[in-house]
């Protein structure tokens, strides 16, 4: 056993991009041992650095020698909010090498299941437009090349491997293989699609202390039997989100504009063009690579 247990590679985002997905099939690869849980956020969220570098070490304290460590936090990758992610994973590494990897869906995509996310929550109550007014921090995740930045600066670019969610929806295997050759990982992986997607938003209920109540055995059997149904599906009614919510089209407009700058920097550093209206097109099959200069 490693006496200072660390991890070898983190996935620092983004969130909503498949990393929950990417994690799960690399914890199935034998040589793998992922963090439980898979989202730590333990150099992002002032609570969690506080319980210290022993409660973080103590994560990977039961992987087998030669095994490939690696943690998911999307929150490292959450600017402005969470600014001091990098400082404090350098400062904890002390200088060891580490490997990233960065994940990126349509922005405008991103942005909605974010949204479905915070409603589930109960972080937003507001429709979409509203709760974009409110919450700037919701565009600022979806701009990758200003969230990958300051790792550039700190790691370089050799560190950190970009995906594209699209492309690993449409070539799973050939994405992990790219994934583990990044890695150093010296067996053959092999995807498993009864695994699935992971943290979809597709499930869309909101988080209540009434339903919660309602749920316990003996208030379900007195709802289901005295309460009509017609009822119960009102009542229900309130907490599903019954259809993907969308943009106005001013405010689609809005962050289409700020999402292309943001991708023209991007795809500098891939070296082909990337805005919102070609993403899908291209990033299915593009694999994203960095420009040699």
């Amino acid at each position: 056993m490693n006496p200072q247990p660390r991890p070898d590679f983190v996935m620092i985002g983004a969130m909503k991009c498949a990393t929950s997905t990417l994690h799960v099939q690399l914890a199935a690869q034998p040589g793998f041992f992922m963090s439980t849980p898979k989202e730590p956020n333990y150099f992002s969220d002032d609570d969690v650095f506080a319980k210290g570098p022993t409660w973080y070490r103590s994560l990977f304290a039961d992987a087998n020698q030669g095994d490939i460590r690696g943690e998911s936090s999307t929150h490292y990758t959450k600017l402005p909010v969470h600014a001091e992610t990098i400082a404090r994973l350098q400062e904890e590494l002390g200088g060891a090498p580490v490997k990233l990897i960065y994940m990126m869906r349509h922005p405008v995509d991103r942005l909605v299941s974010h949204y479905i996310h915070e409603w589930t929550q109960g972080v937003v109550s507001d429709k979409i437009d509203v709760a974009l007014d409110q919450h700037s921090e919701m565009l600022a995740y979806s701009c990758y090349a200003m969230q990958l930045a300051p790792w550039i600066e700190a790691f370089g670019k050799e560190s950190i491997l970009p995906l594209f969610a699209d492309g690993l929806r449409a070539h799973p295997q050939k994405t992990l293989q790219r994934v583990c050759d990044f890695l150093g990982y010296e067996g053959t992986p092999k995807w498993s699609d009864s695994r699935g997607d992971q943290n979809v938003s597709a499930v869309r209920m909101r988080k209540s202390s009434a339903r919660d109540l309602a749920s316990i055995p003996v208030l379900r059997w007195l709802r289901r039997t005295f309460v009509p149904k017609s009822w119960r599906t009102k009542v229900k009614s309130r907490w599903v989100m019954t259809e993907r919510p969308e943009l106005s089209a001013a405010s689609l407009h809005k962050v289409e504009q700020r999402f292309d700058q943001d991708l023209a920097q991007l795809g500098e550093w891939f070296g082909f063009e990337l805005n919102c209206a070609n993403w899908k097109s291209v990033t299915a099959d593009a694999e994203p690579q960095w420009v040699q200069k």
